[in-house]
């Protein structure tokens, strides 16, 4: 990315910060604005500050983004608070998610017969995460039920996590396919990336935890130096891993996962010491929708085609909410809230990031474009879809479901990218 191009991009994300909150009145949200802007000033076709998609800061730029984001989604996970309704997220994650990433693999396979059963798969598994912050006004909606909001929420800041692996291996295996890796190392590799990463996160995220507290409790802290601590646990849990071969988003989902558990609460809350990861994370996300718009979307247009306009509806629509229908019988939830749940789950960062890491090992050209433009496509219409839709589908099913309690329950329930 040139100086040009990123002084444009920041002067994108300030105009946004100045007039989210009016934008946001409009059902205008932050990917939208991004990914606009991105297309129009930055394609390599004809914008002024053209994009390479192929350019190493690009990928760190959104590598980076993803494992913040991983780390804050999972660290910020309140067991206790979910042990009340945790049977509809962990249903969602351990039935739905698999049915999910099944149902997008065989959709792909049928629709693009030069698909092998490997790309296929990467396809699948790169649509099956959720984003919660493209339906954002959802989330923070005190009108629907706490229990609602707060399953999209765990189920959107966990599935990514939990999907990495499968897109690790697929991409693996259609590397060897397409003559890029070995055989061997297709099956080995990955499998060695997963458990380094397992074992950085466990050390990194239970081990920074346990050393701030330790910090903190005799006063060797100054201000602030918390929340800078936390930050560098999340980025050296994602550093670390690849440094030693494994997986950095792997390691930044368990650094997340650990950290939450191993952090004292009379120390400090994830919620303070969190603050700066999620925050640099949301930033840098934007930049992430602007060079989705830049260098994606026009990928997606070229490839353009009957296939993969019926594949990004299918994704959003049948490949989402029939697992998820699937998913949640005798919940106590009616047909209208499962239609609501199956509908807000939105395709977002996670897949986009997933496809960058595809263009990085395959390239785009042949079947590989075509997967690239498939996944872009959906994530393109979720973008417009979920991000118009969020406030008036929101306060129809609020009107006949709202939280009983006065103004909603009092547990703030906080979604990544909360300014979008």
């Amino acid at each position: 990315m040139t100086p040009a191009a990123f002084a444009a991009l920041m002067l994108v994300v300030f105009a946004w910060a100045v007039f989210s909150d009016r934008l946001a009145r409009w059902n205008i949200t932050g990917p939208i604005v991004l990914t606009i802007a991105g297309f129009l000033l930055s394609n390599q076709d004809w914008g002024a500050l053209p994009i390479n998609v192929e350019t190493p800061s690009v990928h760190l730029l959104a590598e980076v983004t993803l494992a913040l984001l991983l780390f804050s989604d999972a660290a910020r996970v309140d067991v206790t608070a979910l042990r009340r309704d945790i049977r509809v997220p962990a249903r969602l994650l351990l039935i739905g998610l698999p049915l999910t990433l099944i149902l997008g693999a065989l959709a792909a396979a049928l629709l693009f017969g030069d698909f092998t059963w490997a790309l296929a798969g990467f396809v699948g598994a790169a649509l099956a995460p959720t984003d919660a912050a493209l339906s954002i006004q959802v989330i923070n909606d005190k009108r629907i039920p706490m229990r609602i909001r707060r399953t999209l929420n765990v189920e959107s800041g966990l599935n990514d996590g939990i999907v990495t692996p499968a897109v690790v291996f697929a991409l693996s295996l259609t590397a060897a396919e397409l003559g890029v890796g070995s055989g061997h190392d297709s099956v080995v590799r990955p499998l060695l990336e997963v458990a380094v990463a397992i074992l950085v996160g466990l050390v990194a995220g239970f081990g920074g935890a346990k050393a701030i507290a330790f910090g903190a409790r005799r006063r060797w802290i100054l201000p602030g130096g918390r929340r800078l601590a936390t930050l560098a646990v999340a980025l050296a849990s994602f550093s670390l891993a690849l440094a030693l071969s494994g997986n950095g988003f792997i390691a930044a989902f368990v650094a997340g996962i650990a950290f939450g558990a191993g952090l004292p609460r009379d120390v400090a809350s994830v919620d303070e010491v969190g603050e700066l990861p999620e925050l640099l994370g949301e930033v840098l996300s934007l930049g992430v929708w602007f060079i989705f718009g830049a260098a994606l979307v026009p990928v997606a247009l070229d490839h353009l085609s009957v296939s993969t306009l019926v594949y990004a509806v299918l994704s959003l629509t049948v490949i989402r909410m029939l697992p998820v229908a699937l998913s949640l019988p005798k919940t106590g939830l009616d047909t209208s809230t499962v239609l609501f749940v199956g509908w807000f789950g939105p395709r977002g960062l996670a897949s986009v990031v997933f496809v960058l890491l595809a263009i990085e090992e395959l390239g785009e050209s042949g079947p590989v474009g075509t997967a690239v433009a498939a996944v872009t496509m959906t994530v393109l219409l979720s973008v417009v879809a979920h991000g118009i839709s969020a406030g008036p589908l929101g306060g129809r099913y609020a009107a006949g479901h709202g939280d009983s309690t006065p103004g909603g329950e009092e547990t703030r329930l906080r979604s990544r990218r909360r300014i979008h």
